[in-house]
């Protein structure tokens, strides 16, 4: 059974093979927490600026491939009330972006596009207070939240796979409110990554 079903995916015109493995990462447009500043509280964020993790595609006949990533990032931020309350909350985000993905049949350098859902899961939020009075930072709202994800970039094949790619993710609600409207976590997400796959 074996034998027939790989000598049918080789027959395959543009057929790369069933999969292919790597790592991507890159750097945000924007910002993952957005934060205002008025006369009692002070937030600052010290988030890390990269997102990084593990990359699968498999490939399908006439251009087409689904892709799943799995990609980390850091959200660290301090806030200070009226100089006497400090609080710091970090926390780890898994992204698990699921794409569709077509690229354009040109030789070398393949343009691509592709589009599809995203799951986002924090985990580890650690929040410390020093303080002599009780109050929390902004709390976690959703610890986990869904996206529509899109992009476009170009595929560069020399016996590795380079994939610069800009992708937007729109997610459905946000992990941290703040009631006063001074912190939260952004809905629109841009970023710049690049993928290496073998």
């Amino acid at each position: 059974m074996r034998i027939p079903l790989l000598l049918f995916c080789a027959a395959l015109p543009g057929f790369a093979g069933p999969f292919s493995f790597g790592i991507k990462g890159g750097v945000p447009f924007t910002d993952f927490l957005n934060a205002a500043r008025n006369q009692n509280i002070t937030t600052v964020l010290n988030s890390s600026r990269y997102v990084v993790g593990p990359t699968v595609e498999l490939h399908l006949p006439a251009g087409f491939g689904v892709e799943f990533d799995a990609l980390y990032r850091h959200y660290d931020y301090t806030a200070t009330i009226t100089g006497v309350t400090t609080g710091n909350t970090q926390a780890n985000a898994w992204e698990f972006p699921l794409l569709l993905k077509y690229k354009f049949p040109t030789p070398i350098v393949r343009p691509f596009v592709d589009a599809g859902i995203a799951w986002d899961k924090l985990s580890g939020v650690t929040q410390s207070i020093s303080s002599v009075i009780t109050q929390t930072p902004a709390p976690v709202n959703k610890d986990v939240t869904t996206g529509f994800v899109m992009g476009v970039g170009v595929d560069v094949h020399f016996v590795i796979h380079v994939t610069p790619e800009i992708r937007y993710t729109r997610w459905g609600s946000q992990h941290f409110t703040d009631v006063n409207g001074l912190f939260r976590s952004n809905q629109n997400q841009a970023e710049f990554l690049v993928g290496i796959t073998f």
